[in-house]
């Protein structure tokens, strides 16, 4: 049984880790056109009822100075490598990019790639941030639309009810395993690393959502009984935009802490709603949005995500929470200071780290983990 496990998870790791050539293999296999998608909360349903494969954008360790012509140097990384990997040719393969305006970054970044990149099918895309009024949800559907019927124009098919219809359930299936998957794991810290939970749930970016959902399904019922926890371990949540680089991980791997639990953008936000499967496919869609609290990324008036932090806390009983502050990202800038004094009011805990994904030295990175593990009590004392 553990050796299937290990093989899944070693076929998973390989795709999050070379996703071109993952993503490459998938259009030749399935003959599908594929749309990149750039963070957070792309709409990769209407890509997938258009019968096209969607491409998750997440950046990388990219070296190199092009993206420099088009963009700032005080932009975020994860930007800066989707630039300059599109001016190199690496999604010379897709047939087309969406680009959602969460920061001022991404809203110049539209027009920047449509100059840059004049080849390129570029599709700006607006949500709304008063998303649970009904102006907002109907100015959603109204977007949703729109991308809708330049979808249909990339791909050559109409996008119908069925289909849609047919691509939530597919993803709402992959949502509510995904959810599933992340509980289990955390009794087995030693087999799901932070580095391996982090890649498992990436490469479903790179992977038709159907056949990935079903390999981690296939890797929950292929685990033995969880052998007790040791007492070395130090459970931990992540929050943040993304807990890259993946030495970063290595790092509190070699610190004995365990990722219990996440509130990344890249990760968990992806799958922790899911709409009334019995709306219409659009307002189902727009419902998920509207269930997403305490992002970043979106209006969020009662600001409610420290509370939501505190409450995952007590649920894995994590001992800290590690802020995974990407440089230069404003949104989540804006929220740390109220996170912090939320959670220092209730005596948990909290790390705030900077990160890059082209990092080139990681040893101030490792004395401040170190410090948070000495500090930090051993479980089971």
């Amino acid at each position: 049984m553990m050796e299937t496990t290990q093989e899944l998870i070693q076929e998973l790791t390989k795709i999050a880790e070379a996703p071109g050539a993952a993503v490459l293999d998938a259009i030749k296999s399935t003959g599908k056109k594929a749309v990149g998608c750039f963070p957070i909360y792309a709409p990769e349903e209407l890509v997938y009822a258009a019968g096209m494969l969607p491409v998750g954008m997440w950046g990388g360790n990219t070296k190199g100075n092009l993206a420099g012509k088009y963009l700032q140097i005080f932009c975020c990384s994860v930007m800066k490598a989707n630039t300059e990997q599109a001016l190199r040719g690496d999604y010379d393969g897709l047939s087309a990019v969406i680009i959602t305006a969460y920061c001022d970054t991404l809203k110049c970044l539209m027009e920047n790639w449509k100059a840059a990149l004049p080849g390129m099918k570029i599709l700006p895309m607006v949500y709304a941030q008063n998303r649970k009024t009904a102006s907002g949800r109907q100015y959603m559907k109204e977007e949703f639309l729109r991308i809708g019927k330049e979808l249909e124009k990339v791909g050559g098919t109409e996008i119908t009810d069925q289909a849609l219809k047919a691509a939530l359930d597919i993803y709402d299936d992959y949502r509510s395993v995904m959810q599933k998957f992340i509980v289990k794991i955390r009794k087995y810290p030693a087999v799901f690393t932070p580095r391996v939970r982090h890649l498992l749930i990436k490469a479903a970016y790179f992977m038709d959502k159907k056949d990935y959902t079903e390999k981690i399904r296939q890797i929950l019922s292929s685990l033995p009984a969880p052998e007790p926890l040791p007492a070395s371990r130090h459970p931990i949540i992540l929050t943040g935009l993304i807990g890259e680089p993946v030495e970063f991980l290595d790092l509190l791997q070699e610190n004995d802490f365990s990722v219990v639990a996440d509130d990344l953008a890249q990760e968990s936000r992806q799958f922790r709603t899911i709409a009334d499967r019995n709306l219409p496919p659009l307002d189902r869609m727009v419902e998920r949005i509207a269930l997403q609290d305490g992002c970043a990324f979106l209006y969020d008036e009662k600001k409610t995500r420290g509370a939501m932090l505190i409450d995952m806390v007590k649920q894995t009983e994590a001992q800290a929470v590690i802020y995974c502050q990407m440089k230069f990202c404003d949104p989540e800038e804006f929220d740390y200071p109220i996170v912090k004094k939320e959670l220092a009011q209730a005596g948990i805990p909290m790390l705030y780290v900077e990160l890059e994904q082209q990092m080139d030295s990681m040893e101030q990175l490792r004395t401040r983990i170190q410090t948070l593990a000495e500090i930090l009590p051993t479980r089971g004392r």
